[in-house]
């Protein structure tokens, strides 16, 4: 067996059944060696983005890594900012990434590069393997860090000589560690401010403290103290909508986080730090927790979230029952021209149970998102990491995982240029994925940062660098080009029949909706 060949096994045998690659010279042994084992997927990605950002979705999805294939430092350079967002997203995955032969780095070839230091910004391990029989161990290290509460990057270097050589065995991996508990004492001490703290007060929740069972636990929580449920803006995971624990999402532009938390006498954190502003900007603050306020951390992103609310529900004597259960219901729909109110109604009425909306509709998804609230169960996938371009990537990857769920992409048009290579793979691997491409024609949201930052009368050069519509871009077109079936939609009824129809059948679809 080769060291490639002992390599994936070990992978496989831990528990890895998907590979999302874009492979070159330096992987066709890892090719080969993922070609012979059995139950292990190879998905093809046009380029590494797409890639990485479908590992990101399956992880968030499954709760288990996905392996990623890339091509020495360049290869792994194209997916970094998606990895960026893994990372932010707390997504378990596995990277392995071919190196030359160890003999021949020393004579620089064109592909030679700091392959390591690459990859050390975005993840949270990097490790070259030492030789043919350190490669299956190295792959098991990997398993290891990538499945530790609540996911990590793991980032394998693997020069070629090391996959070819024989003499290697695939070996077993660690099992994954248990996620630490939150002492009882911090249980008690944060079970005696929300008791003590004049209302309002708050819990911020976030990472995997916004699955449906602590969630659950949460309400409880709020039952008992009165305590409001906020969310980071941008959730990795939010399990929402009809019967599930409601909860608040706290606004994206600094000064409108500032004004939401400025009143709340005590805020407690579980699963996430502290909100602080995206940006800098001039005269304001970065942090947007009020002064004033109590504050204190339940548990960090690393510790078990919803053992943590459970035992601070217990410890507070809380009802079984928790409060803030979200009401069924939708907003009626309104006909005519599509604007994203009108859009957020139509998609509330159509969303079916346990559905999968991967969410970069950036600036029209500031509707569509309180516009759901209160349709069906489903799950809600976010922008961790702020890196545009893993709307698409992360639909393939929630799709791969999740089979028999529909995985509704809500999309804006600059940001899925990013990655538009994904719609190509929802083709090639028949998945169920319906793309909502809303086509504004612009880089809608810095329209608003250029305001934002006190730029004043903006010429034409500026305002260039920010429209879309010279030439415009025929999204109905694309998709097909790449193997989707497409339509476009201008008004409420023409987006509530397409919808239905995409809806009903089993394979990938796109919408263009023009805004």
């Amino acid at each position: 067996m080769n060291g490639a060949e002992a390599l994936i096994e070990t992978l496989a045998q831990a528990g890895v059944e998907v590979c999302f690659a874009n492979p070159g010279t330096s992987e066709m042994q890892l090719v080969a060696a993922i070609d012979r084992q059995h139950g292990m997927r190879a998905i093809l990605g046009l380029f590494e983005g797409v890639v990485t950002g479908a590992a990101d979705g399956y992880g968030r999805m499954a709760d288990k890594p996905a392996m990623t294939l890339l091509h020495l430092g360049p290869g792994l350079a194209n997916g970094l900012a998606n990895l960026h967002n893994a990372r932010r997203a707390g997504s378990p995955v596995v990277n392995v990434v071919g190196d030359h032969a160890t003999y021949h780095l020393q004579y620089n070839s064109p592909l030679t590069s700091d392959l390591a230091g690459v990859a050390r910004p975005m993840s949270d391990w990097v490790k070259a393997s030492r030789s043919e029989r350190d490669l299956p161990q190295a792959g098991a290290e990997a398993m290891a860090v990538a499945t530790t509460y609540p996911g990590r990057i793991a980032t394998l270097v693997a020069p070629a000589n090391h996959a070819w050589t024989e003499g290697s065995a695939s070996v077993a991996a660690r099992p994954a560690p248990a996620a630490p508990t939150v002492p009882a004492a911090v249980i008690e001490e944060v079970a005696t401010l929300l008791r003590e703290a004049d209302a309002p007060k708050a819990i911020f929740l976030g990472g995997r403290a916004l699955r449906e069972g602590a969630l659950e636990q949460a309400g409880r929580v709020a039952a008992a103290t009165g305590a409001r449920l906020i969310c980071e803006t941008f959730p990795a995971r939010l399990q929402r909508g009809a019967g599930r624990v409601a909860v608040e999402r706290l606004p994206y532009f600094g000064e409108q986080a500032q004004d939401y938390l400025q009143d709340f006498k005590a805020i407690v954190f579980c699963g996430c730090e502290p909100p602080v502003s995206f940006f800098a900007y001039p005269g304001k603050p970065s942090r947007l927790s009020p002064d004033g306020a109590r504050t204190a951390r339940l548990a960090s992103a690393e510790e078990d979230a919803e053992r943590a609310l459970t035992d601070l529900a217990d410890a507070l004597g809380a009802p079984a029952e928790p409060a803030l259960a979200q009401q069924a219901g939708t907003p009626p729909i309104d006909g005519g021209r599509l604007d994203p109110v009108k859009m957020g109604a139509v998609i509330a009425a159509a969303l079916p149970k346990d559905a999968i909306v991967t969410d970069e509709a950036n600036t029209s998804g500031i509707a569509l998102f309180p516009y759901t609230a209160g349709a069906a169960p489903h799950d809600w996938l976010t922008l961790t990491g702020g890196a545009i371009g893993i709307g698409l990537p992360l639909a393939v990857g929630a799709a791969v995982a999740c089979p028999d769920r529909k995985v509704i992409a809500l999309q804006a048009d600059g940001s899925a240029m990013y990655t538009c290579q994904a719609l190509w793979t929802m083709a090639r691997e028949k998945l169920d994925v319906t793309t909502i491409l809303i086509n504004n024609g612009s880089y809608a949201i810095l329209n608003i940062e250029l305001m934002r930052v006190g730029v004043q009368n903006p010429g034409p050069k500026a305002l260039s660098m920010l429209d879309l519509r010279n030439p415009a871009i025929d999204w109905v077109s694309i998709s097909e080009g790449m193997g989707v079936p497409a339509r476009r939609a201008t008004t409420s009824e023409e987006l509530r029949e397409a919808l239905d129809e995409a809806l009903a059948d089993k394979g990938p679809h796109l919408i263009e909706v023009l805004i």
